[in-house]
């Protein structure tokens, strides 16, 4: 069972150290859309997974992460203008 959700991820962090590291560790698990701001298709172990390894950067006094999760009716009316809307990923296995 395949109980992969549509993600929208923003973050306002202080730092361009930080700053640098949480667009690395967002990059391993979705596509960089807007300047801060990431789509993901990702499941629930991929999601605790991508908040443990952000915990470990943040500093939670300064800096923000947020995550919009996009049910697959409201995904299908995500409207675009000047680039694709937003796809989930196809994977194929050799």
């Amino acid at each position: 069972m395949n109980d992969t959700r549509f993600y929208i991820v923003a973050y306002d962090i202080s730092s361009d150290k930080r700053r640098n590291k949480v667009h690395k560790i967002l990059s391993g698990f979705g596509q960089w859309t807007q300047f801060s701001l990431f789509e993901l298709f990702i499941n629930g172990k991929e999601l605790v997974l991508l908040q443990n390894k952000l915990e470990k950067v943040l500093n939670t006094e300064k800096d923000s992460v947020r995550f919009y999760p996009l049910c697959a009716a409201c995904l299908k009316q995500v409207e675009t203008v000047g680039s694709d809307p937003p796809k989930e990923p196809k994977l194929f296995v050799a």
